[in-house]
């Protein structure tokens, strides 16, 4: 009786917000092409030999995985274990879907946006950053996004053929010394032979060349040993492997016994790398990440291999291990001590944040502009799915107050920004042209939109560009699971000041004591009078 009443709620909610109630992962692909969605394994799940279900809701509900094969056939698509393929995407493909272990109750949603045009959100979607140094070598990477499991009965990968935006011919993925004309647009394309018919995915790769660097470090391989990593269950778990070399045939990978990790960031372990060359050696970093921590990880080793053309191989092994239980007394002090810390943490931070400012006012300190940095911060705004953003006015008076009140010199992506290219190479540039990037959330939305966040994810990442992450008492009290995956990682590597409408916007506010603070000093001496 309480499971009905329960359904019955749910479907209500359903009905009346026209949202789904779980998090659904929005996956984009072009009319015409192929797309694979991938069910994930579910964290403490028993059910490790059940069979998993497919459920199409576009726009009846149908059981994909009891169709027979002429069945799927004729719909277009092929579902094999915990892949869902459809070979040729178009409208009537378009909608949500969703993956089940046999009975369970437990269910991972996918929501398909097929477009029939080259629009603008489609390009944000498929857009992927990478960068390379002048007169070194250098390969494009073709992402592996949403492509079939290599295991897929009757589907064969053919070669990736590179195109040039403006160019009708076909490009090599490899430069043996690239120079600044090679700067632009890549398309590569991935097909797939399917009962001797080809089907296609495209995606782009945004080429950004920069000038080549000197470094005089030595081979180096971290973690610097072997050992144990001691985590706690069912949380998440990256472990970083950088190894410095000197030629491009040189590999960093990991392995779970004899075979690699795939790089597939829909399986439960995968790993995924950065690769940076300079005028004498190449930077990688690889990190295997755990989505969830299960007991069955705890009994295997993982190892970190670097295979190099001028020297013997090098490895590292990790075994994860489990935190130790504390008893109910330890617990009990733990929690205390942790209660007594965060207090002392507030009041120190408020003081020091006190004391930063008032002396920042008192003896007029400011930056100079010898990092050569056009701007004191670049403000990305991005449309809050929970339409709790900023709104026009609340936006305004942030800039405005920044700007005119306190002396920040501001990069502004409606004002600053000339039209005519890419997307995600204008905001690089301001990114690169500031010492700091503030995320805003705005309903409507001015800027680029929260869908280039997953693009420069990565770039930011590898610039360790400062973060500030503005919020409002909405998103702050939701889940983060209604936070878009990028969105989330970016605001856990930044700082985060929350906006309270009104209660903020007073000049003496906490939201602007707090959002100045994690700003660096301006360029130029704010406008702050000083009380005698």
């Amino acid at each position: 009786m309480m499971e009905k009443t329960l359904m019955i709620l749910i479907i209500l909610l359903t009905s009346l917000t026209g949202v789904c109630p779980w998090r659904a992962r929005e996956t984009y692909v072009k009319a015409g092409e192929m797309v694979a969605l991938f069910c994930p394994h579910y964290r403490g799940s028993s059910h490790g030999d059940a069979k998993v279900i497919w459920t199409s809701y576009t726009p009846q509900e149908m059981d994909l995985t009891h169709m027979s094969s002429a069945e799927q056939s004729q719909m277009g698509l092929l579902v094999y274990g915990r892949s869902l393929v459809i070979l040729n995407a178009y409208v009537n493909h378009q909608g949500n879907y969703s993956c089940s272990l046999g009975n369970a109750s437990s269910q991972f949603w996918f929501r398909l946006i097929v477009c029939t045009t080259q629009s603008r959100e489609y390009e944000k979607r498929t857009q992927y950053p990478q960068i390379c140094y002048s007169q070194e070598a250098c390969t494009l990477n073709c992402p592996e996004v949403n492509v079939p499991a290599v295991n897929t009965p009757n589907i064969t990968s053919n070669a990736i053929i590179w195109h040039k935006e403006g160019e009708s011919l076909p490009k090599d993925d490899y430069f043996s010394s690239v120079e600044e004309k090679d700067n632009g647009v890549y398309t590569c394309t991935r097909s797939y032979l399917y009962y001797r018919q080809i089907y296609n995915m495209t995606f782009t790769v945004v080429l950004k060349i920069k000038p080549k660097e000197k470094s005089g470090q030595s081979m180096i391989l971290s973690p610097g040993k072997s050992g144990v990593r001691y985590v706690n269950l069912d949380s998440t778990v990256v472990i970083d492997c950088e190894a410095v070399m000197y030629s491009d045939f040189d590999e960093v990978f990991w392995l779970y016994e004899k075979s690699k990790v795939q790089m597939n960031n829909s399986f439960p372990v995968f790993y995924n790398y950065t690769r940076e060359s300079n005028a004498a050696e190449i930077k990688m970093k690889a990190s295997l990440v755990f989505k969830s921590v299960s007991q069955e990880d705890l009994s295997k080793s993982y190892t970190c291999r670097l295979d190099s053309l001028s020297g013997p191989s090098s490895f590292v092994t990790i075994t994860l291990a489990q935190k130790a239980s504390f008893s109910s007394l330890a617990l009990a002090l733990g929690i205390v001590a942790v209660m007594v810390a965060m207090v002392v943490t507030v009041v120190s931070v408020k003081l020091k944040m006190d004391i930063a400012l008032c002396l920042r006012g008192t003896f007029s300190f400011y930056r100079s502009t010898s990092d050569g940095k056009s701007y004191d911060a670049f403000l990305m705004c991005y449309k809050s799915d929970t339409d709790a953003g900023l709104n026009e006015d609340d936006r305004k008076c942030l800039e405005s107050v920044l700007e005119e009140r306190f002396g920040y010199s501001l990069c502004l992506y409606d004002r600053d920004v000339l039209p005519g290219k890419a997307t995600a190479e204008v905001v690089l540039e301001c990114i690169e042209q500031s010492r700091t990037v503030v995320l805003v959330p705005t309903s409507p939305d001015p800027g680029p939109g929260s869908g280039l966040l997953s693009a420069i994810h990565a770039a930011l990442v590898e610039r360790q560009t400062r973060l500030v992450f503005i919020q409002t008492e909405t998103t702050e009290a939701s889940s983060s699971g209604s936070v878009p995956e990028a969105l989330q990682l970016l605001s856990e590597a930044g700082d985060c000041v929350t906006w309270k409408g009104m209660r903020s916007m007073p000049h003496s506010s906490s939201f602007w004591k707090q959002l100045r603070y994690y700003l660096p000093a301006p360029q130029q001496a704010s406008k702050i009078k000083l009380l005698p």
